[in-house]
């Protein structure tokens, strides 16, 4: 009785961890794709404000991720973090270095998030 109770207690956590990675993994990839619309645009700093409306989604799947999924997160969010800077500065240059960021990191987001 006690190893079914520990097993279910076990189960129910990795699963909730799980959902709150997933979770939080769509919301960073929702942003993320926003950001990238804005960029395709030529609207930086939009592009950034969206970039960082996803960065703190992808930290908190990262916290809870494991394995490939976690490493794939953690490089979403250096891509997004570079997606941030170069969308705060002006130029077309830097416009699309940061729309290309936005795009790898959405690229991670959906590799860590299968």
């Amino acid at each position: 009785m006690n190893k079914m109770i520990l097993i279910s207690i076990f189960l129910s956590a990795f699963f909730s961890f799980a959902a709150v990675a997933e979770e939080h993994a769509e919301a960073a990839l929702k942003h993320t794709n926003m950001a990238i619309q804005q960029g395709k645009a030529g609207h930086n700093q939009e592009l950034a404000k969206h970039a960082k409306e996803a960065l703190p989604h992808a930290i908190k799947a990262a916290e809870v991720a494991e394995g490939e999924s976690k490493t794939h997160i953690q490089a979403a969010i250096q891509s997004l973090k570079s997606a941030i800077e170069h969308g705060k500065m002006r130029g077309k240059e830097h416009g699309k270095t940061a729309t290309k960021a936005a795009s790898e990191a959405a690229e991670h987001l959906k590799a860590g998030n299968q």
